[in-house]
């Protein structure tokens, strides 16, 4: 069937996609058999750039696969042993180490995984699941021949420089390792910089300040030049500090070194202050940030209850994941309208944000409002059309919608003769993010560049590392560039906000439309398959019930979490 037929027959549909994992074409999940290799379709070409210097994706990586009984599922990581044969190993220098002296256990098992869902039902296969992290009894690399180097990419966020340092602290205090460059101002410093050398006596105080002692920029990767620069300065160890973009761009350094066979580990330790990168519990710099914007919503707070019909809007970053304003408007209890960009709102008419407002002034004489800095920006395209554009890391460039819904209040308020508003806009974004992380994302931190550390060093490469259900795990780069974390408002923790404000849904009803039939697309078999459907309920259980009769069971992830029997793990994800 056509795809193209069917998305012109209907005003609204839904399109499901999954990657699947047959046990038939994977070897069992044996400590000592070779793993299974599957080709990406979204992965990064080695030296692909936009014209912007942002990374643009292709489709020709390799995903090693490890299947076993019950449906257990490894995505691992690379090793240099899968592309560099008989390398040498050495005896972990931990053991002679005396802080690890009184560790009953030094050593991580090789075949320690952590799984990803840890919610299930009796039937439930065992699914997927991610490599441990932790020190290896063996090791790749001795420590007086290991040449490190850090980067930091893209924007500010809390805890860059705690994570330089102890990465820095880690290599020279766990491994004996005494060189460790400092790549200034983002990817081009690899070719157009200069380098820092870095000890621990030059990072020792710099957790308490915030920035990046590095410097930062966004754009300026060239693969050839990065990987050359590299080469040339013998490097064999890079720790890339960044969000998705920075990510995809390490992959991208990976594909690279893999394809001249190079012994050069790729360590990536995700960076977002939106904690909108998925599969890891958070993003560090994250708690800080929650806890830093309760300032600006108490300044808002004590600026509208001091005035008649005070209102203070307080805008937070997240351009596509309302997470910081979700957080931070609950930990506050100062709020009374949270918007985010996964909830859309109308202003005007029955149900809109205005007749909210002259409802809690009527109610309370104040309101303060929270608003993500990419919410709304459906009505703002509406009027200004500079959506397309983008900064140098391929990001949409947005709308500042926190003067443009003060103002809009403003005016809706004007007409009304009977109410005057005082109306107070606070934006801290850039107050936010140079902050230094708080205490508990100091030890996150500590824990990230620790755990970077000790996977570069038993050979593993191209990978990110992060707490997936509490246990740190190292996540192949594709895991973790593919999509956005984003808040599900049909999830209990957005419950929880909107029973704390009391606000209601502000979702047009002239613009809400039940999906007719779901377009179901399978690589596996090729084409689209159409599904006639009353509810997304009643599609999902028809897809289920398909794909089980071609004998590929598997569990679903929406919104919503239906378990099935399965002997496949796949991901299914839903866009309208």
């Amino acid at each position: 069937m056509d795809s193209s037929s069917i998305s012109s027959t209907a005003a609204s549909f839904v399109t499901l996609k999954f990657r699947c994992f047959d046990p038939t074409s994977a070897y069992s999940a044996t400590p000592n058999h070779r793993r299974s290799f599957v080709t990406s379709s979204r992965s990064l070409t080695p030296c692909a750039t936009n014209s912007n210097g942002s990374m643009a994706t292709s489709e020709n990586s390799e995903r090693k696969i490890i299947t076993g009984e019950a449906g257990y599922v490894l995505e691992d990581v690379p090793h240099f042993s899968d592309y560099i044969s008989d390398l040498p190993t050495h005896p972990n220098p931990l053991q002679d180490n005396p802080s690890y002296s009184v560790v009953k256990q030094h050593f991580v098992d090789v075949d320690d995984s952590v799984a990803q869902n840890i919610v299930v039902h009796q039937d439930s296969p065992r699914g997927r699941h991610f490599r441990r992290v932790g020190p290896r009894e063996k090791v790749y690399f001795e420590s007086d021949d290991v040449h490190a180097c850090i980067v930091t990419c893209g924007g500010l966020c809390p805890g860059l420089n705690t994570v330089i340092r102890e990465i820095v602290c880690g290599l020279y205090y766990m491994y004996g390792v005494h060189k460790v460059l400092g790549i200034e101002g983002g990817y081009r410093g690899f070719y157009a910089r200069n380098t820092i050398p870095l000890t621990p006596k030059i990072v020792n105080g710099i957790h308490k300040r915030g920035g990046t002692i590095l410097g930062t920029s966004r754009g300026g990767h060239d693969t050839s030049k990065i990987v050359d620069s590299i080469q040339d300065r013998g490097i064999n160890q890079v720790y890339v500090l960044g969000g998705d973009g920075t990510q995809k761009g390490a992959s991208a350094i990976f594909e690279e070194i893999r394809r001249r066979g190079l012994k050069v580990a790729v360590a990536g330790i995700p960076k977002t202050i939106d904690n909108d990168i998925p599969i890891i519990d958070k993003s560090f710099g994250f708690d800080t940030a929650v806890e830093e914007a309760q300032r600006a919503i108490s300044a808002a707070h004590v600026e509208a209850e001091s005035f008649e019909n005070g209102i203070g809007v307080v805008k937070l970053m997240g351009r596509y994941s309302g997470f910081i304003a979700m957080y931070a408007t609950i930990a506050s209890r100062d709020v009374d309208c949270c918007l985010i960009p996964e909830s859309p709102f109308y202003l005007e008419g029955p149900g809109g944000l205005f007749e909210y407002i002259e409802k809690r002034l009527k109610e309370n004489g104040h309101m303060v409002i929270v608003i993500a800095e990419g919410a709304g920006q459906e009505l703002l395209s509406e009027i200004m059309h500079t959506m397309d554009q983008q900064d140098a890391s391929g990001n949409k460039l947005l709308q500042d919608v926190g003067l443009w819904i003060s103002q809009k209040i403003r005016d809706h308020f004007g007409k009304k003769r009977k109410m005057t508003i005082n109306l107070k806009y606070i934006d801290p974004t850039y107050m936010i993010r140079a902050v230094p992380s708080n205490a508990s994302d100091n030890v996150y931190c500590t824990l990230l560049a620790h755990s970077a550390i000790h996977g570069a060093m038993a050979g593993y490469t191209g990978f990110t590392v992060g707490p997936v259900n509490g246990r740190h795990a190292y996540i192949p780069f594709y895991r973790i560039t593919e999509r956005q974390n984003r808040v599900v408002i049909t999830d209990r923790m957005w419950a929880r906000l909107l029973s704390s404000t009391n606000q209601p849904s502000f979702l047009d009803p002239k613009k809400i439309s039940s999906p007719s039939y779901v377009l179901f697309e399978s690589r596996r078999q090729g084409g689209f398959v159409k599904y006639e459907m009353k509810s997304m309920q009643n599609a999902l259980k028809q897809l289920v019930e398909k794909i089980q009769e071609c004998g590929l069971c598997f569990r679903i992830r929406t919104n919503h979490y239906y378990a099935f029997p399965i002997n496949i793990a796949a991901e299914l994800t839903i866009s309208k």
